[in-house]
């Protein structure tokens, strides 16, 4: 198993995604060899440990993280975002994971890697604790912030299985957001999604779910298209920092919004694994999504996705 980095995405690189590898190997698992793509000069220098299970690809370039991304992939075509995206597609690395440039990382696997067979558009997610522990999924969380009903149908099975096979729930709920919980109820979207996720034999759909219902045991995996998504994702982000500002994020519950402790997210539906991170991300981030790309190759996820969508 062969993992790739991004060494130079994210504000603190590359010191502190070497941190996250130099974690990661601490777990002493011989068998997964990481790929560092970067700066080989930058990378050597926070390099302190055995590095027998490293390998270093110089990538003298950096795509910034306010470049535009189509533009940028074009014209820096030996930055770390590129380079990796071209081992990927290759086969030379088995996943790639990056803290950079959001927006390119998701043109490069758009167009590197390309879409699962059948699947209209790839989605992100972000996990949710739930009130009474364990994890929710919410998805998409800003990828697509318009989608035709089959988009949503798509984005439940997509993450029934990733909530199956990453998140260990068994049977998980799925339910579709709205504004009630009346089958009927919300915009046309969800009035004509409603249906195609009832027919669905692949999903448990339990029907409608209701903003209060997000942070609870009412559904498992959360579907809505990436507008009201996003929204959703940064509310919960600034009730952790609400937290931190009243001292309540020793909290068992709010420690668990932190986002370093998921590492990042998958763009799911592209036939490779492809983990994005945060651009604050410290080592424990990079570790965790070093741990989830380990994690997806390992249950042969991306495999389970691709059969779903046999016609």
């Amino acid at each position: 198993m062969n993992i790739g980095l991004d060494m130079m995405g994210g504000d603190y690189a590359p010191q502190e995604a070497v941190k996250g590898v130099a974690e990661f190997l601490k777990t002493n698992n011989p068998s997964i060899h990481l790929t560092l793509i970067g700066d080989e000069q930058q990378v050597k220098s926070f390099i302190d440990f055995d590095s027998s299970q490293i390998t270093i690809v110089h990538a003298p370039e950096v795509i910034g993280m306010h470049e535009h991304p189509t533009k940028a992939l074009r014209e820096k075509p030996k930055s770390s975002i590129s380079i990796g995206f071209h081992l990927l597609a290759s086969g030379k690395i088995d996943a790639f994971i990056s803290a950079g440039n959001t927006g390119t990382m998701l043109v490069g696997a758009l167009f590197s890697i390309k879409a699962i067979e059948g699947v209209l558009r790839p989605t992100i997610s972000t996990v949710v604790p739930k009130v009474t522990g364990g994890y929710g999924l919410l998805l998409d969380v800003g990828l697509n912030a318009d989608c035709k009903p089959e988009n949503l149908l798509q984005f439940a099975v997509l993450g029934n299985l990733y909530a199956q096979t990453i998140l260990g729930i068994e049977n998980p709920k799925v339910g579709l957001i709205n504004i009630g919980e009346e089958e009927g109820k919300g915009n046309i979207l969800a009035q004509a999604a409603y249906p195609l996720l009832k027919e669905n034999k692949q999903i448990n759909f339990i029907g409608n779910i209701e903003g209060r219902d997000l942070f609870f045991d009412k559904a498992d995996v959360m579907v809505c298209e990436g507008f009201t998504g996003n929204i959703i994702l940064k509310l919960a982000e600034s009730m952790y920092d609400i937290a931190g500002k009243r001292n309540l994020q020793e909290d068992e519950y709010f420690k668990r919004f932190y986002f370093e402790n998921y590492g990042g997210t998958p763009v799911l539906g592209v036939s490779k694994p492809v983990i994005i991170g945060h651009g604050i991300s410290t080592a424990v981030a990079f570790k965790n999504m070093i741990h989830l790309a380990q994690k997806m190759i390992e249950t042969k996820l991306l495999d389970k996705m691709k059969d779903s969508f046999i016609a």
